[in-house]
């Protein structure tokens, strides 16, 4: 059987990216993994890392031959050679040719799956491109109306998924933002997708409610009972395992996640940092909802690691990003 074949984009240059992307390909044996991103660079830390490893420059993902053994790079150039830690918004368009180009090959199926190292906002932002993060523009670029971010780790020998019904969105929007029609389809993408490319026929979706104590009987808020409530209903009556609301400050203890295949949150900080703390540095940031396989790491750009030089950074994340990547693409198959 041919290995699953991915393409990852190698982030911001000045940033960890190209550094876990390099470091995971290499141990990602099992894997066919195309790195997009700055041939010079990338060539000096295959040199560091594994210098054993013969590189195998790549014109294109459709003229791509998997050759195990070998590091295959696909050369975007970067306007600037980036410095370790210091950001130049030179380099922010470069970054985005990076992921289209890893996107574009998706979408033609020239790989099965992409991967994503992490990009600095604000860089692309200064390159004067309107960049809110990877999330939202796979999305624009490949015209689906609603994705759904989802991070997952392992926690002990339990896999942990939480999902999201609000991204990157000021609190104080959070509310006018959850709608019943929000809420159906942003169910509906878990159901789906769970069931599609993570083999699990019936999925089980807790649910958090939006207010302290999932708006104690509608003293603290009536949201659980106007929208919440009967959009789980609804899902329940068309047979899906989906319960709650329930409050978000006693929901994540085994005795209720032993009984889930997936929390949905109803905000960022609500639903992330207890996943990050049971799973940081091995967690895995997926994009549910798109018509392509992507998945990320569940860290940042980490310049103060980049700056201190070669070796600091730490590619499990990425390792595990590639994995559940390439078992999405194997189960979807």
């Amino acid at each position: 059987m041919s290995r699953p074949r991915i393409a990852i984009s190698c982030g911001e240059p000045a940033g960890v990216g190209p550094e876990i992307a390099v470091q995971a390909a290499v141990q990602s044996s099992s894997v066919a993994c195309l790195l997009i991103g700055d041939a010079t660079q990338l060539a000096l830390l295959l040199r560091a890392v594994a210098p054993q490893y013969p590189l195998q420059r790549v014109t294109s993902a459709a003229s791509w031959k998997d050759q195990p053994g070998h590091l295959a790079i696909m050369d975007c150039p970067l306007a600037i050679t980036p410095v370790p830690g210091q950001l130049d918004a030179r380099n922010g368009k470069p970054v985005l040719d990076m992921l289209d180009a890893a996107l574009a090959a998706a979408m033609a199926g020239d790989v099965d799956a992409i991967v994503t190292a992490p990009v600095q906002k604000s860089t692309i932002n200064d390159a004067g491109i309107a960049f809110t993060g990877h999330t939202e523009y796979l999305a624009e670029k490949t015209h689906t109306p609603q994705v759904v971010m989802m991070l997952a780790g392992l926690n002990g020998k339990q896999m942990f998924r939480v999902a999201l019904a609000t991204t990157h969105l000021a609190l104080s929007e959070v509310p006018r933002a959850i709608t019943r029609e929000s809420l159906r389809s942003t169910l509906a993408i878990i159901h789906r997708d769970l069931a599609m490319r993570f083999g699990i026929a019936s999925p089980r979706i807790l649910v958090t409610g939006l207010n302290p104590h999932a708006g104690e009987g509608g003293y603290l808020g009536r949201e659980e009972i106007n929208v919440i409530r009967p959009v789980i209903d609804e899902a329940s009556a068309h047979g899906w395992q989906v319960s709650g609301p329930y409050p978000a400050d006693t929901l994540f203890q085994p005795r209720y996640l032993d009984q889930a295949d997936c929390v949905l949150a109803m905000y960022h900080d609500q639903g992330l940092p207890v996943l990050k703390f049971a799973t940081f540095g091995k967690g895995v940031n997926i994009t549910l909802g798109l018509p392509v396989i992507r998945t990320s790491v569940d860290h940042g750009t980490a310049l103060d690691k980049a700056a201190a030089g070669y070796g600091h950074a730490d590619a499990s994340s990425m390792v595990e990003a590639i994995a559940m990547a390439a078992q999405m693409a194997m189960t979807q198959q």
